[in-house]
């Protein structure tokens, strides 16, 4: 039996998401989120029996129609309009993975009881997240700003018994999808359509997934890098706690004392060079992967507050008799915060291909290109293009979304975050890294193999014999792609040691 997550107005971390994610829990309500979806629901009704209150997107039209006031028959209809009228999404179809976690994370944000929804809509969002119906969001169509708004149209829209799910591994229309459950349409009521659209959970989704990835990530950047300056023959003098601590960047700090840590038992590294210092590849890994792991963590903390905030529009205080007109709904911080996390992955790959192209070079007893007989063989040469190629498009996705805007809805909407084109920019700089990563890893252990007998640290050697049960050492040329695919699985499977989640300090 699956495990349950009661949704509460408690603080979700990252944990919680991790748990969440990796034991397919299914979700409830809390009875406290209950009864604040109840009662603020009861509030609206009884504010909107008060003829004179002009409420936005309520009573009234929305964006630069909000003088248009809207009878009472027609309030239904007008939530009902707005769903349908914004899913104009294109593009790819989002993944599965991180349109779950938009239904998770809009259930957390409609349980504070701030945003007058039915709690019947709620729980149909629920029975959705709990039996794996996948509504059809595309990438495109959000401004980051006034929320997501055409993505959340199309995560909405099955509600209504409109757009598409993907449902046991088929997308089908919504309105089947329905029949088949045996469930009828929910009537959305006043102000819900503006509740599941305003807000910010397609970037949000977006930032939680590429955290979770990123978290991994930048630690097996430390490990690949060590195993890398470990088969160069590098020296571990840049790596002491003293060089550190007089440049107290935390993010270095840390880095440095991980590689240390990987390497202190190596042969290799404590054996006596010939040479008194490395090319800036190896030798500044804890500057460049620290400061990649500073910007990680501002990244994560815009991130974690945005999932436990309130961010539709209007926002009610049942309590505070208050309804305000307001901006939460606005991604600033979180185009902020994808720009800064795409430099930051960038980075990590353009040092790692850095290794990658001076492990090919020839230098320090390594043969050119990591094969014995070059010329004959074109060996690693090729994968260092590949690489190449990807740092360079991550260059260009690192072009700022967010200091672009433009103007919408007749000047109504007249800045805005592009905060949803930088999560998607984002998530393709992650994907790029993955593999520059794997192709270091492809190089750096084909190198490490060349120093034979000579061993490195324990765990580097149980590493690598782990990855040596997937790729093997390459003696003569051969179909490399391969090669490459089953190291990003490698990468993405491989466990990481409990002592590489501590500081190390």
């Amino acid at each position: 039996m699956a495990q349950k997550h009661c949704i509460s107005n408690e603080v979700i971390d990252w944990k919680v998401i991790g748990d969440l994610l990796d034991q397919e829990k299914v979700l409830e309500l809390s009875d406290n989120s209950k009864e604040r979806i109840i009662r603020c629901r009861k509030y609206l009704d009884s504010r909107l029996t008060h003829k004179t209150d002009s409420l936005y997107g309520i009573n009234t039209g929305f964006g630069s129609l909000y003088n248009k006031v809207i009878s009472d028959a027609d309030l239904g209809l007008l939530q009902k309009n707005l769903v349908m009228s914004h899913a104009c999404g294109v593009g790819e179809q989002i993944p599965d993975e991180i349109t779950k976690l938009m239904l998770f994370l809009k259930l957390q944000s409609l349980s504070y009881g701030n945003s007058g929804v039915q709690l019947e809509t709620v729980q149909r969002l629920i029975d959705f997240y709990n039996n794996d119906i996948v509504p059809v969001v595309y990438q495109y169509g959000s401004l980051g700003a006034s929320g997501d708004l055409a993505p959340l149209a199309h995560l909405s829209l099955p509600l209504i018994g409109m757009g598409e799910v993907r449902m046991n591994g088929e997308i089908l229309p919504s309105s089947q999808m329905l029949s088949r459950m045996g469930w009828e349409p929910v009537e959305l009521q006043s102000k819900e359509g503006l509740a599941l659209l305003n807000g910010t959970q397609f970037m949000s989704a977006y930032g939680v997934h590429l955290c979770l990835r990123v978290f991994k990530l930048s630690k097996l950047a430390d490990i690949i890098g060590a195993i890398s300056l470990d088969a160069f023959d590098g020296r571990i003098e840049p790596f002491h706690d003293l060089i550190q601590q007089i440049r107290p960047h935390q993010g270095q700090i840390s880095t440095a004392a991980r590689v240390r840590w990987l390497l202190s038992d190596s042969e290799l590294m404590n054996r006596k060079k010939g040479h008194v210092q490395d090319p800036y590849s190896f030798r500044c890994i804890p500057q460049v992967h620290g400061a990649s792991k500073d910007s990680i963590d501002y990244v994560a903390y815009v991130f974690q507050n945005e999932i436990n905030s309130v961010t539709d529009n209007p926002t009610i205080f049942p309590e505070e008799d208050l309804i305000i007109s307001a901006g939460n709904f606005h991604g600033q911080p979180l185009a902020l915060a994808f720009d800064n996390l795409a430099i930051a992955l960038s980075e990590l790959g353009n040092i790692s291909e850095r290794r990658t192209y001076q492990l090919l070079s020839g230098a320090r007893q390594l043969p050119p290109f990591l094969v014995a007989n070059p010329g004959l063989n074109s060996g690693f040469m090729i994968p260092q293009y590949t690489a190449a190629s990807m740092v360079s498009h991550n260059k260009q996705l690192c072009t700022p979304s967010s200091v672009d805007s433009i103007e919408s809805s007749q000047g109504q909407e007249d800045h805005v975050s592009m905060g949803a084109n930088g999560a998607v920019k984002a998530y393709k700089v992650m994907e790029n890294l993955e593999r520059i990563l794997a192709i270091e890893l492809y190089n750096a252990a084909q190198a490490l193999d060349f120093r034979r007998p000579a061993k490195s640290s324990a765990y580097i050697e149980n590493f690598v014999a782990a990855y040596r049960e997937r790729v093997s050492f390459i003696d003569d040329d051969k179909v490399m792609y391969e090669d490459i695919n089953r190291t990003v699985d490698f990468l993405r499977e491989v466990e990481i040691h409990p002592e590489l989640d501590k500081d190390l300090l």
